[in-house]
């Protein structure tokens, strides 16, 4: 059996944070680089004023110039001595330093596959929150209006990473978006005729063919040598053609409104409740009657009279009747929240799954997250945090699994799963959802949230399948604590029934 507990942190950024000041320290890096460029720069003009100033007065009258003894001595040394000198200044490097701070910060950059997972994650949260490709690219997310603009050059990468994916139904989007803001003006590197040869063949993975069509007409307008548009289009008219012969169809002309989100149904993927799921996130469809709130109730809790209790019993607060549900407040304090990060931070690692099939921890992309594990031994506040999990559940955490801390930035989740079966590895964090009865665990600094999803007969309580929602904005912190059956028997004996 394993028990869940979520200890919910601060919604605060995580190893990303780092990447900023690493920018940062580049940028003044560039500057100084800049200045001592300049400053080379500068010098050269110099001589070269000066050395200009020179061979005007010596080339006017050669001989008259040399018969001056002064003159002479000075045309040796300037040869001898001062060319060499501008030589060295030529030579010398300003871009050394800023080149070495580069090769220093270069092995913590991001790499493709960490810009491909960003540009899925700013795909999901449009999926989830049902955000249009317009509003996403002018900062304006739900609540929150910023500076943070997409050009036409990002709206086209994001495009063309889905299309490299074959995920044609997100590459429309971000294409068409990219077409748009081309269109109205804003200047770009990539050309029209390149976001209409993917956009219109994105368009007719769609199953669009007169909107495929129409766009490839303009891109052969712009560009009539272009390699594949010709041949695209006849396939394209032939193809339609065959198909309203087929169906006995006159031809009906694409239509004038502009492709956005609702013009295309979403495929579906492996997740049957995406729909619920993602419903939950955005707070629409919970489960919260009248009649289940009335019997939702506060209180303070002393773990049974436990003595580390009695004084300072924790305050405990009903979330979900059935299956019963509780958050404890101040859980953790301030201090502890930043310790446990502080520890976290350096060992952060991409987030695993078990293979159903293998057994073998890999990557997901239903999982996005980075996760740690602390042990009670390397820090007074992690043995003070496992005790105080014994004291308020009242369940032994001999047998329990190490405290794991994992960080869901910007697009992190976990898809619907169940935490249940034999020694599974697998979490939970963030604002998180029960799609089969409607619940939402709303995320709040400090507290932790608990429930059993195991009956007491052992067998799987199913109603516990949950789900981490994408984070939108900003970063969560989490900690997670899985307290395993083995142990339990006195203190969570087995019930009459399966279901008890």
């Amino acid at each position: 059996m394993m028990l869940l507990l979520l200890f919910l942190l601060s919604p605060v950024a995580g190893q990303m944070t780092d990447l900023i000041y690493t920018e940062k320290e580049l940028v003044q890096s560039l500057r100084e680089y800049i200045k001592a460029e300049e400053s080379k720069l500068a010098a050269v003009k110099s001589w070269a004023n000066k050395l200009d100033a020179l061979t005007r007065v010596s080339t006017a009258d050669p001989e008259g110039y040399l018969a001056h003894p002064v003159n002479a001595y000075k045309l040796m040394k300037r040869l001898n001595t001062e060319w060499s000198e501008l030589e060295s200044l030529v030579l010398q490097n300003p871009a050394d330093g800023f080149v070495s701070n580069m090769s220093v910060h270069r092995q913590y950059f991001p790499d493709e596959e960490d810009e491909t997972g960003a540009a899925k994650a700013l795909m999901r949260l449009q999926d989830t929150y049902q955000l249009d490709s317009e509003a996403f690219s002018k900062g304006k997310l739900p609540g929150v209006h910023s500076n943070a603009v997409l050009t036409v050059d990002d709206c086209f990468d994001m495009g063309k990473t889905a299309y490299n994916d074959a995920d044609y139904y997100h590459a429309v989007l971000w294409l068409q978006q990219a077409l748009k803001q081309l269109d109205d003006g804003e200047e770009a590197v990539v050309s029209k005729a390149d976001i209409l040869d993917y956009l219109s063949y994105s368009v007719y993975q769609m199953g669009d063919l007169p909107r495929a069509i129409e766009l490839t007409r303009r891109l052969v307008a712009i560009d009539p040598s272009h390699q594949r548009a010709g041949g695209n289009l006849r396939y394209f008219e032939q193809l339609l053609m065959k198909q309203l012969r087929e169906m006995n169809q006159d031809y009906q002309p694409p239509s004038e409104e502009p492709i956005q989100l609702g013009t295309y149904s979403r495929p579906k993927d492996h997740l049957p409740e995406r729909e619920s799921y993602e419903a939950l996130c955005r707070g629409e469809g919970i489960q919260m009657t009248e009649a289940r709130r009335s019997r939702l109730f506060c209180r303070y809790h002393d773990g049974k009279r436990n003595p580390r209790l009695l004084l300072k019993p924790v305050k405990e607060e009903d979330e979900w009747d059935s299956p019963h549900i509780v958050r404890y407040l101040d859980s953790l304090s301030d201090e502890e929240v930043e310790k446990i990060k502080e520890l976290a931070k350096p060992r952060l690692a991409r987030a695993t799954v078990r293979d159903p099939k293998t057994g073998v921890l890999t990557t997901a992309n239903y999982r996005v997250s980075k996760s740690a594990w602390l042990e009670g031994e390397e820090d007074p506040v992690i043995d003070r945090v496992n005790q105080r999990i014994e004291d308020i559940t009242g369940l032994t955490v001999e047998t329990a699994e190490l405290l794991q801390v994992a960080n869901y930035g910007v697009g992190g989740q976990y898809e619907p799963h169940f935490d249940f079966s034999r020694m599974s590895d697998v979490e939970a964090g963030g604002a998180t959802v029960f799609p089969d009865f409607g619940a939402v665990i709303w995320p709040r600094k400090g507290t932790s949230v608990f429930w059993y999803n195991l009956f007491r007969s052992g067998e799987g309580d199913y109603r516990t399948r949950h789900a981490a929602c994408p984070v939108l904005v900003g970063s969560k912190w989490v900690s997670n604590k899985w307290i395993h059956e083995r142990g339990q028997e006195f203190r969570r004996p087995c019930g009459l029934t399966e279901v008890d």
